[in-house]
Formats: C-alpha cells, structure tokens, sequence
C-alpha cells in the first residue's frame, strides 16, 4: 500500500510500473508491424536483467505481459498510447513551441528517440532515482538526448513549479506538457496541485496532454485489492491496485 511521502527506484513501488512499460514497448518493437519503436526499451529490460530480460528472449512464458487475458493487451495499448503523445509532440513543435515538460518522466525516452526543432529544452521531472537510471544506463551505451535535456529530482507531491522555474522554465513563451500514466498515481490533492501547477506556468499557446482513467466502484476496487494482495504473498504477482489512488 501507498503511504504519504513513500518513496522507490526503477524497480520498486510506483518505479516498477515506468519498467513495465518499458518492457511492453520493448515487445511491442519486436512485432513485425508495431505500432511505436522505442530503441532504447530493451537497454533498460537488460539492464535490470532477470524476467525483465527474460520475456524479451521468450524465456518467461509466466511473466504477465505474456498473458493473453492482459498482457498481450497490455503490450498494443503502450504501442498505441505512445504512438498518440508522440504525434502530439510533433504538433506541438510545429506551432512553434520549444518546451516540454515530462511529468513524471520514468523511462521516457522521447528526448533520446524524436526529432526536435534547435532551441528545444525538455524539462523531465521525477524521482532522483529513477533520472539516475535512465541516465547512466543510456549514457552508458553512447546514447545521448537529441535536444537540450534537464533533469528536475523532485517528488511531484511537493513544490515541483518552483524547482522547473529554477531550472530555467520560462513560463512567459509557450509550452507542452505531458501527464502520461501518472494520474492514478497521485492522492486527489496531488492532483489538484498538479494541474493548479500547470495553469500557473502555461502560458497562451501552450499545449497539455493528460492520460486519465475513469475510478473503480469501491466494492470491486477492493476486491481486486485483495486478491491481488494475495497473489503478491503467494510470489505469483507483481502489485499494481495496491500503487493506485482510486
């Protein structure tokens, strides 16, 4: 369960989830038609190793994005999701915008893998952690962002409009965010933080995506709660219910 202040890594609590996806980017890349190529997915699958790298092999027929039930759409819905916000980006620069903030950032590799205009800034904010991840494991292969990146170690939770402003954002020239996967994540205040944070710093002309997703009814939130729970005990599950704010 989530607790005020929790923190984690790439491979703990609400850091394992930016894994995930990573993993399902990495399978659906192997596809013969996929949807979105993330190159640089499978580095972080390996880097971790174990059933991460596993599944990219076809050596973890247990794993949960081999599932037919979810995983297999688990898989198609990153490669249509990331397909999405990287059109919109696009869209973004091409009306003449030249910052971006990755809320949230996890794996986020957009500043590595697009094309960016000169004059772009990408502002990723996250867990110092979970920065110091994705940067050492690309670095570490020659990989280098493809625009001006900066790095922002905050908890969204706290301050984190002021700690952008110090790191040079501009709030009077035109901006594109970004909120992807994260919503369920956050209490209810945290989130009214968030998008009171957004209005303040996004100026006339700027752009904001947000992924969401409707509630649970209680009964069935905890019911899934529970079994999962269960599941987690018996070491058949990795949690996700229990990362949630529903």
């Amino acid at each position: 369960m989530r607790s005020e202040g929790d923190s984690w890594d790439i491979t703990t609590s609400v850091g394992l989830t930016a894994l995930f996806v990573a993993t399902a980017l990495a399978l659906e890349a192997l596809k013969p038609d996929p949807l979105a190529v993330d190159p640089y997915a499978e580095l972080f699958c390996r880097a971790v190793g174990g059933s991460w790298a596993d599944v990219l092999d076809g050596n973890a027929a247990d794993h949960e994005l081999q599932s037919d039930d979810f995983g297999k759409h688990f898989v198609n819905f990153q490669g249509a999701r990331t397909k999405y916000f990287d059109a919109y980006f696009r869209r973004a620069v091409e009306a003449g915008v030249r910052q971006v903030v990755v809320l949230a950032a996890g794996l986020d590799s957009r500043a590595y893998r697009l094309s960016w205009p000169d004059g772009t800034t990408i502002f990723e904010l996250d867990r110092p952690q979970v920065l110091d991840f994705k940067r050492e494991v690309l670095g570490g292969h020659g990989v280098r962002p493809r625009t001006e990146r900066r790095e922002i170690a905050v908890d969204l939770r706290d301050d984190w409009p002021q700690a952008l402003r110090d790191s040079g954002f501009d709030a009077e020239a035109p901006s594109a965010w970004i909120a992807e996967g994260l919503l369920i994540y956050l209490p209810a205040a945290a989130q009214e933080q968030l998008f009171t944070g957004i209005d303040s710093l996004a100026c006339l002309g700027s752009h904001v995506a947000v992924e969401d997703g409707a509630p649970l009814p209680d009964a069935e939130f905890a019911a899934k709660l529970e079994e999962e729970r269960a599941a987690v005990a018996a070491g058949g599950e990795r949690p996700f219910f229990q990362l949630l704010y529903n």
